[in-house]
């Protein structure tokens, strides 16, 4: 890497910490489009393919992305973990030689840290960085993707028999991979459910989460939509310990113990009042929680009461 290419990717790098810290993990499109200035000339983060170099870089490609999963469409392609670790990363086309793809395999070949740009929602993408590409899959016309800790984005590559920076790579991907999909699952429910509490219809997205109906551990406990309620963080988690459920009808239940006692006006109004009242739900009938969903999770709240 040389010195114009390294003081480059490091702008980039604390280019994202600043309009993180600013912005919140998911950034707008506008934001990467525009990047920063170096020395006079505009260093966009992002272009209409997924591998993306800035003409001020004189060679290697910056970013890659991937684009949003539209809800209930199958995704554009299969990026994911293979069983090492490792993020699949799908080639430019199908041409391996394509200069996109021949941009990558340098990158591994010269072990150059870039930014990799997941695509939550259409318009907003979650950047995780340094990635590294460690391996190149031409039958499957992909890459292999390591993400690593950020305080090592400019460190010196590890070696080919380093495995205890192998391990640590393989963790970091498995981790930032779960967090990217539990983002995009958040960011979905709370868009369908138009950024407001489905119970007390709070409407502050910093105080609203998306809840899973089945659990993330349950067999059919996918991160889609009709498997989620956005609710706040009160009655998200009353609903996790089953202090309220939710009818297959879409009415809220709270448990008998909790209407019976005596306390302040956060009990009465926050819980005791709610009792009988209708969850708000998304316009798109659609998204709507799945009734198979509600009954299952219905019955692990009775059973609790």
């Amino acid at each position: 890497m040389d010195d114009l290419d390294r003081a480059i990717r490091l702008r980039a790098f604390n280019f994202l910490v600043e309009q993180t810290s600013a912005h919140g993990e998911v950034l707008p499109w506008h934001i990467l489009s525009q990047g920063f200035l170096w020395d006079g000339k505009r260093v966009p983060l992002i272009g209409p393919q997924g591998i993306f170099k800035p003409a001020v870089l004189p060679e290697l490609p910056l970013t890659i992305a991937t684009a949003p999963v539209r809800e209930g469409e199958p995704p554009p392609y299969s990026d994911g973990l293979d069983e090492n670790g490792l993020l699949n990363y799908r080639y430019r086309g199908t041409d391996p030689n394509h200069r996109d793809n021949v941009g990558l395999r340098e990158a591994m070949r010269k072990k150059i840290p870039l930014i990799y740009l997941f695509g939550v929602l259409k318009g907003q993408y979650l950047p995780a960085w340094p990635v590294f590409v460690v391996g190149d899959d031409p039958s499957d016309l992909c890459f292999k993707v390591a993400i690593d800790e950020q305080r090592l984005a400019l460190a010196e590559p590890p070696g080919p028999a380093d495995r205890v920076a192998e391990a640590r790579r393989s963790y970091v991907t498995v981790l930032t991979v779960r967090r990217l999909h539990q983002e995009t699952f958040r960011q979905r429910v709370l868009r369908a459910y138009r950024e407001n509490c489905a119970i007390c219809h709070l409407r502050h997205a910093e105080l609203l989460e998306a809840a899973h109906i089945l659990p993330d551990g349950h067999p059919r406990g996918e991160p889609v939509v009709p498997n989620g309620v956005a609710l706040c963080t009160l009655h998200h988690a009353a609903f996790d310990r089953h202090i309220l459920g939710i009818t297959p009808g879409f009415i809220i239940e709270v448990r008998r113990d909790i209407l019976e006692e005596v306390d302040g006006p956060m009990l009465r109004h926050g819980l005791q009042e709610i009792a009988g009242q209708r969850i708000n739900l998304p316009s798109n009938h659609q998204l709507w929680p799945r009734a198979e969903f509600l009954e299952e999770r219905y019955e692990m709240f009775r059973k609790a009461s």
